[in-house]
């Protein structure tokens, strides 16, 4: 693993929890075999079985379901029974992008919070661009492991395509890869 193979994967988790899949998105991945592979076997054979419009139609009913009706990828929705989004530095993750230089626009995004996973993955994206070791290991180990694994593992059982079901694996071996890359200190370019 490399810093551009984390800076790809993590802006491409990114892009998957932000927001339902678009045309673009499923060409996009229709056409990427190298991508389906990492993902999964059985997304990779619905993929390329499936047409654009069919997957269009099916995963955009799958992440409304799991990400907008069930329950949003938010960690303090998640945290916090409350389901109640904290602000400015109230908000532990929001304290941690203050600290580390992050500047979280939500004018410029239809996420509604700053601890969404989506933009979460984006930071760490930002941290592997900069180079920066220390907080990547700190923010997966504070913020990214205490819920999305759990998350994950739960929201699994609410997929109902093969795409969000590797998802959910991808995503916590994934995370429990990097963290393991990171703490043996093994960055490369």
């Amino acid at each position: 693993m490399n810093n551009e193979y984390r800076l790809y994967i993590y802006a491409f988790l990114s892009r998957v929890m932000s927001n339902i899949p678009d045309r673009r998105f499923i060409h996009d991945l229709k056409n990427n075999e190298s991508l389906l592979e990492i993902i999964g076997e059985e997304t990779r054979e619905w993929v390329k079985n499936t047409d654009e419009e069919a997957l269009h139609e099916a995963m955009n009913i799958d992440y409304s379901s799991m990400y907008i009706l069930n329950t949003q990828p938010v960690e303090s929705f998640v945290l916090d029974a409350k389901n109640e989004t904290l602000v400015g530095l109230q908000n532990p993750v929001m304290a941690f992008y203050f600290t580390h230089g992050f500047e979280v626009n939500m004018d410029q995004t239809d996420i509604m919070a700053p601890d969404h996973l989506g933009i979460e993955f984006a930071f760490m994206q930002m941290l592997i661009y900069r180079n920066e070791l220390e907080p990547q290991r700190e923010f997966l180990d504070q913020h990214l492991f205490v819920w999305v694994v759990p998350y994950m593992m739960g929201m699994k059982s609410m997929a109902g395509t093969p795409f969000y079901r590797d998802m959910c694996d991808f995503i916590v071996e994934f995370l429990a890869s990097d963290y393991e890359y990171l703490s043996a200190g093994k960055i490369n370019g």
